[in-house]
């Protein structure tokens, strides 16, 4: 018996009726994993960073964005920009979109949201912290390790945040004489 089977020769298996549908066990698979784009700027060469006589100043921005590609099928890209200079002079820039292809199934709707925002990234994270550290290092500079990142406070940041815009835009809808239209 395969791990993702749907039949169990235990007597387990969900029946085809309705109810049987409702209480199958939830199916979460990566199906793919890839690059989607990757750039990386060196423009002063390693010279720049053995001529500097401080750390550099690592900025880093981290973003998850989800979509549907079908019927259960979801990709989730994990998009990295990276960015280091010593005295405001840039030593690189590296901007990565990693993504991975979900196949998610008998989830509740309201645990699909976190699930692609949090343990999706979550996974696919370890992958694109290599990609970094290789590049980093195939352009002349230490390898960039990146500490692990709390997908679950940056998503409940973007809910706070989408909670905040919609409270912001009703209120400004409130205050609007009739028949006119906002503009963002």
């Amino acid at each position: 018996m395969t791990a993702n089977s749907d039949n169990a020769s235990d007597g387990t298996a969900a029946s085809s009726s309705p109810q049987g549908q409702a209480q199958a066990a939830p199916r979460f698979l990566i199906l793919a994993q890839y690059i989607k784009d990757l750039s990386f700027e060196n423009p002063g060469g390693p010279q720049r960073l053995q001529q500097a006589r401080s750390q550099p100043a690592i900025q880093i921005r981290v973003d998850v964005q989800g979509q549907r590609m079908g019927e259960g099928r979801h990709e989730v890209t994990l998009r990295l920009e990276i960015e280091a200079k010593v005295q405001d002079q840039p030593l690189f820039l590296l901007e990565l979109a990693y993504a991975g292809l979900f196949e998610i199934a008998h989830v509740p709707q309201e645990s699909l949201q976190p699930l692609l925002m949090v343990e999706c990234p979550r996974l696919i994270f370890p992958f694109a912290r290599r990609i970094v550290a290789d590049l980093t290092r195939d352009g002349g500079f230490p390898p960039l390790m990146l500490d692990p990142i709390d997908f679950v406070q940056l998503y409940r940041a973007r809910v706070a945040q989408q909670q905040q815009q919609r409270q912001q835009q009703a209120a400004s809808d409130d205050g609007m004489p009739e028949g006119t239209a906002g503009s963002a």
